[in-house]
């Protein structure tokens, strides 16, 4: 019988098989579909996972355990929990063997946090490979004997609870609080219902997220992505270099002129790479330092729609290769900063800020910096910096600070154009479908998707050229800790000749560069009535005389985004696509979003009331158990947020333990751990890891800098006077 004509086991969300027997049977019935890729590959078309559940103690001589207590194995919408370590090696020996794995013929398990889990599985398999971003980090881990590990948070970008919470056609939500980590359980420890309920549940979220993404990608796990960023990379290459064909024989005119057009745009040489990664930075996140630590009253909020996406429609960018030039004048260095794209390393003396209510420039942006004065990271003045920018960082540096001499060397200079009009193309479908997906009944998996894919259009254009090497030793089972240096020189040579490659390095640099430039727009439009600002957004008091401002610069967007598409021949209605409900969503413009009072300590640090209801934002902390903490334990959240102000990792109120700060602090032990036990029913139990993770609950204090202190009091003496 030929495989296209059998049928299928459907996937059906089960709680789990309570018998190992029946399970087995399940598997050996089971009927499934495979694929071949184009390496000779067969892999078999089911969603699998594994999760761990582990407790984290002390030994006796004070060193770190972490013993797994439990497993969940899942395969096609079905589980099964078992206890140890042998439990599981023989299970998935069976499954080896039953669906005849091998490494030509291999079955995927999604785990939720694959860095965590393969920290316990390093040293129980024989790998083949181990692919991985950076040390502990692994993507995807093949074993000899066919299993294929791969991360299913590397790919959605969620924690279980949000993938849950996005799960559309198989509905399954991650339990929450009904599981205490604090507890010292075994494979010894009698787990009650609700408990394997909780932990059968979270793989049961893992197997419904991955069968949707099956679903959506043709029914074929093959081209389910490595990551969230891979998924819209192989979207835009699509269009970019097959013109949306899927293969340059479909598209063999626009694949040669794509293809030659971006063979030739290259990095010329590591200087100049080094140049251009000197010059990235990210969003721009700060505090007005003149209203930090004070309630604002009335606050209103506003955002970009779509920030980097919006710039990388409307602005211009290198689509030349780099040329240095020796700037003679002061007319010719503003003629290149007008006309052109440009990277150079300035030296700035005796820079002095022009104002208080913000800085620009980063001092850990600087490569050098002499007796600085420093604004909670970020520089009022100094004796002497050198720093790399583009034309567009100058250009805001120029209207923010004044100095006594600039120096100007290594300047850079590309022609600058729009980004190519199969990329823009890319782009606004993207946008467009997020569109007009949003609030579809029905819909809601396509919206998700396509909102991903937009915000995964920039991510994709820094992805950096020259990494370090990320060894794991497939032999010994370890991570190699020492780190490889990089080959500058063949690294660049393989991303200029790469046939797979349709962007440039070059462009990311400008994305963010222009983002800033739209943000730091609406700042100096605000003035003193600007409170905080994070990447696209902007916090004002008094938001009723900068109306205008807000309006103006919309109408100028939409001239810009008008211009772009005039000069593609496209219809200006594609970057204004509507909602199911008919209402105009043209990309890039500023936002109304709320208004509320506001409180900030600094960068990612503040709290908002809207309404009757508090929020805060502590970068690291969990934002519901923190509130929590703060709500019960103090009457106004305003004044208990202060510098030193302390969230416990847990608190005591009337007999029940909550959570505090909800961060988590993880050690990686590679070495074995050995001895016994006592878990908190009193069994005792002989344990053996060969490698593992302890966690543990931290908890947080607010600190200010004491340098950023000393500026808030100044400030306070100036206003006082």
């Amino acid at each position: 019988m030929k495989q296209k004509n059998l049928i299928y086991d459907k996937f059906e969300l089960i709680n789990k098989f309570d018998k190992l027997s029946d399970f087995k049977t399940y598997l050996t019935n089971l009927k499934y579909k495979t694929i071949k890729t184009n390496k000779g590959i067969t892999y078999i078309n089911l969603s699998c996972t594994i999760d761990i559940e582990v407790s984290s103690f002390y030994d006796n001589d004070k060193n770190k355990v972490g013993l797994p207590y439990c497993f969940t194995l899942g395969i096609n919408g079905h589980s099964y929990l078992g206890r140890t370590k042998d439990d599981l090696l023989n299970l998935l020996s069976f499954i080896i063997n039953v669906f005849a794995l091998s490494q030509d013929k291999r079955l995927i398990f999604y785990i939720q946090n694959l860095s965590y889990e393969f920290q316990f599985f390093m040293k129980l398999f024989k790998w083949v490979s181990v692919f991985a971003i950076k040390s502990r980090t692994p993507v995807k881990a093949v074993t000899f004997d066919g299993i294929e590990f791969k991360c299913s948070y590397l790919l959605s970008g969620y924690s279980l609870e949000k993938i849950g919470e996005h799960l559309q056609k198989y509905k399954v939500s991650k339990m929450v609080g009904d599981l205490d980590y604090r507890k010292l359980r075994t494979p010894l420890t009698k787990l009650f219902p609700k408990e394997k309920g909780y932990v059968l549940n979270d793989g049961l979220v893992v197997m419904a997220y991955i069968q949707e993404r099956i679903e959506s990608h043709g029914n074929n796990i093959t081209r389910i992505p490595l990551t969230k960023t891979g998924e819209v990379r192989r979207y835009c290459r699509n269009m970019c270099l097959y013109n949306g064909g899927g293969s340059h024989k479909k598209s063999g005119r626009s694949f040669l002129k794509y293809h030659y057009f971006i063979h030739n745009l290259r990095i010329l040489s590591v200087n100049e790479y080094k140049q251009l990664k000197r010059a990235f930075a990210g969003g721009f996140t700060h505090a007005n330092p003149l209203v930090v630590g004070k309630v604002q009253k009335d606050v209103a909020s506003y955002d970009f729609t779509s920030s980097y996406p919006a710039v990388m429609l409307s602005e211009k960018y290198p689509m030349t290769n780099g040329k240095l030039v020796t700037i003679k004048s002061k007319e010719e260095f503003y003629k290149y900063i007008n006309l052109y794209c440009c990277v150079f390393d300035a030296t700035f003396e005796n820079i002095q800020s022009k104002f208080w209510f913000e800085h620009y420039i980063s001092q850990s942006h600087c490569y050098s910096c002499y007796n600085p004065k420093i604004d909670n990271g970020r520089l009022i003045s100094a004796d002497s910096i050198s720093i790399t920018l583009t034309e567009q960082d100058y250009k805001i540096i120029e209207q923010t600070y004044s100095w006594e001499h600039l120096r100007i060397k290594n300047m850079r200079v590309y022609k600058r154009d729009y980004l190519p009009k199969e990329f823009i193309i890319a782009i606004l479908e993207l946008y467009k479908k997020k569109t007009e997906l949003k609030d579809v009944k029905g819909m809601e998996v396509e919206y998700l998707h396509s909102k991903e894919l937009l915000n995964s259009c920039y991510g994709m254009c820094v992805t950096d050229i020259c990494r370090e090497e990320v060894e794991f030793n497939v032999e010994k089972g370890t991570w190699k800790e020492e780190k490889s240096e990089k080959d500058y020189e063949h690294d660049i040579q393989k991303y200029n000749d790469s046939k797979q490659r349709f962007l440039a390095y070059q462009w990311g640099i400008w994305v963010t560069a222009y983002a800033r430039a739209n943000l730091w727009n609406g700042i100096l439009a605000i003035k003193h009535d600007y409170c905080y600002s994070d990447t696209d957004s902007l916090k004002v008091i008094n938001a009723s005389k900068h109306q205008e401002y807000f309006e103006q610069y919309n109408k100028r967007i939409i001239q810009k985004l008008y211009k772009m598409l005039d000069h593609y021949n496209l219809p200006h209605e594609l970057v204004s696509p509507k909602t199911i409900k008919g209402i105009t969503k043209t990309i890039g413009l500023w936002d109304y979003e709320f208004n509320c009072d506001f409180k900030t300590l600094g960068a990612k640090r503040y709290v908002i009331k809207r309404g009757d209801e508090y929020q805060i934002t502590i970068s690291g902390l969990n934002k519901k158990t923190t509130m929590e903490y703060m709500l019960k334990t103090h009457k106004n959240p305003f004044t208990f947020f202060k510098d030193g102000m302390y969230i416990p990792s847990t608190y005591e109120i009337d007999d029940k333990i909550y959570v505090g700060t909800g961060k988590n602090t993880h050690t990686y032990i590679d070495e074995q751990r050995d001895g016994i036990v006592k878990d908190y029913q009193g069994r005792y139990y002989e344990y053996h890891v060969e490698s593992c993770v302890h966690m543990e609950e931290s908890d947080y204090t607010l600190s200010l800098a004491s340098e950023f202190v000393d500026l808030l009091l100044h400030i306070e003496r100036v206003e006082f006077n």
